[in-house]
């Protein structure tokens, strides 16, 4: 593989994009502010709502890659035997490194302890020995890795009340599933009959996916899976959907049943509670790197 870098000015950025991937054979080209980190550099983007305040940068850095350095050198022959280029600058013409992407890729991903026996694995790393209960788990297009502290945190509760309310768990709801990892994760510490459901049906495939993986059974689906009364609903997802789908949650809540939040900063705590009060009063239950946990136990019959 060779790249090709060029130097151009506003108006040959496009022209010369053209050329080099409809006539010249360039396998993509990027476009990148050639003044960036310098005091000439300039923004394109205005505030929110405002047109931008400028169309292109004065000077640009064109880099077209090419799958033969021959091609890339009559590539850049042509350009600059044409009148219409003048203003056009060669910087290099160089073979790129090729890297393995994938094990770099994962080599940013290492196994996360939830507990001590409790850890999140990635598909490509041993188990370590400490781990009793494993969830294994690749990074992927669905929220939900066991990186974020919002994920750990109700991973941690849930590992950390399995052993006096599991058996209590005999259906589960986990709204907004992502990856599923919250309802994977319950399945391991004793819960059945587990629903998992998202709007999204990439996170739907991606939850059927993950729990086959780990050996688990789950239902999963869109949100109208969801129905009647749970003994344990989880949501993971964000304060504002949150405090829209208190009554919806709380619907769902069994006698005694508990509700487990997260998604949620620690200066949102007021917002929730006073969201959730009419059905339950909940309370910060943990808290990570800014982020907080929330929950409680609906009034028994």
């Amino acid at each position: 593989m060779f790249e090709l870098v060029l130097t151009a000015p506003h108006a040959l950025v496009e022209p010369v994009s053209e050329a080099l991937m409809n006539e010249l054979e360039a396998l993509s080209v990027s476009v990148e502010d050639a003044d960036a980190d310098t005091e000439a550099e300039h923004a394109l983007f205005g505030e929110p709502g405002m047109p931008p305040p400028r169309a292109g940068w004065d000077r640009s850095t064109l880099k077209a890659l090419f799958e033969r350095e021959a091609v890339a050198q009559e590539a850049l022959t042509l350009l600059l035997a044409q009148d219409w280029t003048r203003g056009l600058a060669v910087q290099a013409l160089a073979e790129v490194v090729e890297q393995d992407w994938v094990r770099l890729t994962q080599s940013q991903f290492a196994p996360v302890a939830i507990t001590p026996d409790f850890w999140i694995v990635p598909s490509w790393h041993e188990v370590p020995p400490a781990a009793l209960r494993v969830i294994r788990l690749d990074p992927g297009l669905a929220f939900g890795t066991g990186t974020h502290p919002t994920t750990r945190m109700c991973l941690r509760w849930i590992a950390r009340n399995s052993a006096a309310l599991a058996p209590t768990w005999q259906r589960v709801l986990d709204y907004g599933c992502g990856s599923g990892i919250l309802a994977i994760g319950a399945a391991l510490h004793g819960a059945t009959n587990v629903d998992a459901v998202d709007i999204d049906p990439a996170a739907v495939e991606s939850t059927q996916a993950n729990a086959l993986a780990n050996g688990v059974q789950l239902k999963t689906g869109l949100p109208d899976l969801a129905h009647g009364p749970y003994p344990l609903v989880l949501a993971n997802i964000l304060a504002t959907p949150l405090k829209l789908l208190a009554p919806l949650l709380c619907g769902h809540l069994a006698p005694g049943a508990h509700l487990v939040l997260a998604g949620i900063l620690a200066r949102q705590a007021d917002e929730l509670k006073a969201a959730y009060a009419p059905w339950v009063a909940i309370d910060v239950l943990d808290e990570d790197d800014g982020w907080i946990l929330m929950g409680g136990q609906r009034a028994r019959a």
